[in-house]
C-alpha cells in the first residue's frame, strides 16, 4: 500500500507538564506535582502521528530562534518528518504550551502561542499538491489560504475553535471536533461538504456525512495516564485511514484504538503510538 503524503500547517511548542492528583479550582494552589518537558503544538502532534502510522509528512510552521525550538522539533526530526518547511524567526520565541494533569489524565491547558502567530498567507507554498491537514493554533487567514491553494483531500481539525470561512468548510473533506467544538460548531455544521467526525472522549466518536450518521466506534479498555494529545492522534489515524481508502467504519475504529493507546503514555509527542502496535491491538479486537 502507498504511504499517505499528506502537508501539515500548523503549530510547534514545547510542553511544559505538571502532573498532580487534582488539577487546581480557579485561585487554588496544588503542591506535590512532577514537571516534565515534552514537544508538543496540535501541528507538531499531529505531523508525528502521522509519521508513526505511515504516512509521508511535510510540516509547515514557525518557531522562534531559541533554544525552545530545538527541544520542540527533536522528536519530529527523529521520525523522519520532513521540516523544510519550518522557518526559525529571528527574535521570536517558540510556542509553549502550559499543562496541567490530574491522576485521571484529564488536563487543562494554556498556550502562549509566541512564533505561531507570526505567519501570514503569503508565506505559505504557491500550490499543495497533497493532502492538508490543519488545526487552528495558527492565524486563520493562513489556514483559509491553505484550504483554498490545495488541490487534493482537506483535512480540518476545528481546535480550538474558531469560525472559518464558509468556503473552508464547504471545501473540506473531513472536519474533527470535539463535543464541545461541535455544540459551538452548530448549524455551521451543515456547510462541511465532506465527514464530519465528533470525538466522544471515553465514549469513543461518530462520524457524520450530510448530517446522517455513517460510523461511530468505541475504543478499546486502556489504563489511561494522559489525555494530552490523544485528539491529535485521532485526528492523525483518521486521516490516514480515509486516504488508505478505509471504510467510515473502519476508519473511525483506527482512529479510536490509535487514540486509546496514546493515552497510556505521558506526554502528547512521546505517547503517539506507532502502526504496528495499532494494527495489533486492532487485530486482538476482532479475534
Amino acid at each position: 500500500m502507498k504511504a499517505a503524503s499528506v502537508l501539515v500547517v500548523g503549530s510547534v511548542n514545547l510542553d511544559i507538564v505538571a502532573t498532580a492528583p487534582t488539577l487546581p479550582r480557579p485561585g487554588e494552589t496544588v503542591i506535590g506535582a512532577t514537571l516534565q518537558r515534552h514537544p508538543g503544538g496540535k501541528g507538531a502532534n499531529q505531523a508525528l502521528a502521522l509519521a508513526r502510522l505511515g504516512a509521508e509528512v511535510r510540516l509547515w510552521a514557525r518557531v522562534g530562534d531559541d533554544a525552545f525550538a530545538d527541544e520542540a522539533l527533536a522528536l519530529l526530526e527523529a521520525e523522519g518528518v520532513d521540516l523544510t518547511g519550518v522557518t526559525r524567526l529571528p527574535g521570536a520565541t517558540t510556542g509553549v504550551a502550559l499543562i496541567g494533569v490530574d491522576g485521571a489524565g484529564e488536563n487543562q491547558i494554556l498556550v502562549a502561542s509566541g512564533a505561531n502567530a507570526l505567519p501570514t498567507p503569503g508565506d505559505l507554498p504557491a500550490g499543495i499538491d497533497r493532502a492538508l491537514l490543519c488545526q487552528l493554533e495558527c492565524p486563520l487567514d493562513v489556514v483559509a489560504a491553505a484550504v483554498r491553494r490545495a488541490e487534493g483531500f482537506v483535512a480540518l481539525n476545528l481546535a480550538p475553535f474558531a469560525a472559518l470561512p464558509q468556503d473552508c468548510l464547504e471545501r473540506a473533506d473531513l472536519v474533527v471536533v470535539n463535543q464541545i467544538e461541535a455544540e459551538a460548531l452548530g448549524a455551521a455544521a451543515a456547510r462541511i461538504g465532506g465527514a464530519l467526525a465528533v470525538t466522544l472522549g471515553a465514549a469513543g466518536a461518530q462520524l457524520f456525512r450530510r448530517g446522517s450518521l455513517t460510523a461511530q466506534a468505541q475504543p478499546p479498555r486502556v489504563e489511561p495516564v494522559d489525555a494530552t494529545g490523544a485528539g491529535d492522534v485521532f485526528t492523525a489515524a483518521l486521516v490516514v485511514a480515509l486516504l488508505e481508502g478505509r471504510s467510515d467504519s473502519e476508519a473511525l475504529r483506527f482512529a479510536c484504538v490509535a487514540a486509546a493507546l496514546s493515552t497510556t503514555r505521558p506526554g502528547a509527542q512521546p505517547a503517539c503510538p506507532r502502526r504496528q502496535d495499532v494494527e495489533a491491538l486492532l487485530s486482538g479486537e476482532g479475534s
